[in-house]
């Protein structure tokens, strides 16, 4: 069984990528703190069984990304409400007619988004949201460069068809 000093040996060094990759992931810095200190708890918990594990940094860096992507699962509906909440706050000055479009061609690219094969969804946020560079991406999630680039362009090929589509729907409609 590990003891205290072994698991900082062990696990402590790894907290700043496992910091990162929470943040990238959550886009908020306390609820990153949050899953982390979650994912420590749990590794403490697990002491035990983690001697078998022979990539300690593979292992806590898929417990972090699960505990992220449950939270997102939990909270979406919620951050979608508030973005759109935002958003018609700092567009006071537009038309209603315009700010209830531009709402709903956001609520619809966010739906569009969600369904995307989840490492295109994770990628394209990492990208697109939080900015991080194809290396960064590569390190977050262990992908290679080259899938990243592919990722990336697939999902942002799904999602100009989705719009594509809409727009000819509305030309064709009006």
């Amino acid at each position: 069984m590990m003891d205290a000093a072994g698991f900082k040996q062990e696990f402590l060094p790894l907290h700043p990528r496992l910091y990162r990759l929470a943040y990238a992931l959550t886009e908020n810095r306390r609820d990153a703190e949050d899953i982390i200190q979650e994912a420590y708890c749990k590794l403490w918990r697990q002491r035990k069984e983690l001697s078998h594990i022979r990539n300690t940094e593979a292992f806590c860096v898929r417990l972090v990304k699960n505990l992220c992507l449950d939270f997102l699962h939990a909270t979406r509906h919620e951050r979608d409400r508030t973005s759109l909440d935002n958003l018609s706050q700092a567009d006071k000055c537009a038309s209603p007619e315009t700010q209830t479009m531009e709402r709903d061609e956001i609520t619809l690219l966010q739906q569009w988004i969600e369904q995307l094969p989840l490492n295109q969804r994770q990628v394209l946020r990492l990208h697109g949201i939080e900015g991080c560079s194809p290396k960064e991406i590569q390190q977050l999630t262990g992908l290679s460069a080259v899938n990243i680039r592919v990722l990336i362009s697939r999902a942002r090929k799904t999602l100009r068809e989705q719009y594509n589509k809409l727009k000819e729907y509305e030309r064709e409609r009006f």
